[in-house]
């Protein structure tokens, strides 16, 4: 499981409803949502979640850290991929539907956190895996936005396996932006991954 917090510097733009100027996404946990620990419950009732607050985070949030009208910088990732960097073999890929083809739908029926997180499955040899790259893709507003940070974090249950942070720098108004980051897998004991394979968490 993993979960990524997203935030812009406040500098670069006015802020959003609550003085936040934060946008969170969170990857999608299968069997129900977790129940909101201690560590959650206070970061919910702050004004502003900023990196240290996530960075402090000990597991994964039963929910989002903010609301999709607090993202006012209008981030939208529309692509992510996922490939073995020894054999070039892509494992995952998924690209968000384009806005006019999203725009035809019933706009009731649609649930304000789609898009928000994905989910996907792999087989127990991706942990044999050594190093994967991961590509994502997102396109920003009207406002342009300075020192973007992105701190992600993977979990199992209650245990933090790897903590990443990446700074994109500044990137302009209603641009397009890809990256692909570089990952080398932790060391995992023989027995966590077999607890991964027989909870099915691949």
């Amino acid at each position: 499981m993993s979960e990524a917090a997203l935030r812009a510097d406040p500098r670069s733009g006015r802020r959003g409803s609550g003085g936040a100027a934060a946008a969170a996404m969170r990857v999608k946990k299968g069997g129900g949502a977790a129940a909101a620990g201690p560590e959650e419950e206070q970061q919910l009732r702050k004004p502003l979640v900023g990196p240290e607050d996530v960075l402090g985070l000990q597991k994964i949030t039963g929910d989002y850290l903010c609301t999709p009208e607090e993202n006012v910088y209008k981030i939208d990732f529309t692509r992510f991929k996922i490939r073995d960097m020894e054999s070039g073999t892509v494992l995952f890929e998924i690209t968000k539907p384009p806005a006019s083809e999203r725009e035809h739908g019933d706009k009731k029926d649609v649930d304000p956190n789609a898009g928000r997180f994905v989910r996907y499955q792999f087989t127990p040899a991706f942990l044999r895996l050594r190093q994967v790259g991961a590509t994502v893709e997102f396109t920003v507003g009207d406002k342009p936005i300075n020192n973007f940070r992105m701190i992600e974090r993977h979990y199992f249950r209650d245990q933090l396996l790897k903590s990443f942070d990446f700074e994109f720098g500044f990137c302009i108004p209603s641009s397009k932006n890809t990256c692909e980051h570089i990952y080398e897998f932790p060391q995992l004991s023989e027995d966590l991954k077999r607890r991964f394979c027989t909870q099915n968490l691949l």
